[in-house]
């Protein structure tokens, strides 16, 4: 093997290393109640795990709220924390979860549909997708139903399955499909009417 790609594969190998040694550093301090462990911990994930529990309960204030309890929860169970995932998919299952339950609280339901529901052909829209801007997606996004809007995000944005989506919001899988392929086409009705 060269030099450099042995030199390479060394660096990589390291800085995971360093990485796995910096996470359970901060464990550690967390697990004997250091505050600027968890400060630590709190600024360098907050920002991303705002923008997963906005998507998923719909406004700013409610955001807030969630994170605050799902760090809260995640400062209580870092014991737990095996390292299977990396830290920061445990911190999101934690966010997601108490995302979802905000939701639930607020009773927004997910109708249950036929399992036969006609679900159209999505090639007819791809020339169209591309004229429309970052910004004009997301604010079409914003303005789903609720439910709508869960599915959706848990699938394109937090990378769930439809079967894990059903799992999670106690619904069949051929609904979650369907709530998914509603939202594209209501997303695309309201970008042809902007």
């Amino acid at each position: 093997m060269p030099f450099q790609a042995t030199y390479l594969l060394f660096f990589v190998f390291n800085n995971r290393i360093n990485q796995l040694d910096a996470t359970q550093h901060i464990i550690q301090r967390i697990k004997q109640r250091d505050i600027h462990a968890c400060k630590q911990l709190y600024d360098d994930y907050a920002d991303g795990m705002f923008v997963v529990c906005h998507r998923i309960v719909g406004n700013v204030t409610d955001a807030e709220d969630v994170l605050q309890e799902a760090f809260m929860k995640v400062f209580e169970k870092i014991a737990s924390f095996n390292g299977s995932s990396t830290l920061g998919a445990w911190i999101k299952r934690i966010v997601i979860n108490h995302s979802l339950n905000a939701v639930k609280k607020k009773r927004i339901f997910i109708t249950e549909l036929s399992d036969h529901m006609d679900l159209e052909d999505e090639g007819e829209y791809e020339e169209e997708e591309s004229a429309w801007s970052v910004e004009q997606i997301k604010s079409a996004i914003e303005a789903l139903p609720q439910g709508y809007k869960i599915v959706f995000n848990l699938y394109m944005f937090e990378d769930y399955t439809h079967r894990e989506i059903a799992d999670i919001l106690q619904i069949t899988e051929s609904t979650a499909k369907t709530q998914f392929f509603k939202a594209k086409k209501k997303i695309r009705e309201i970008l042809n009417r902007g």
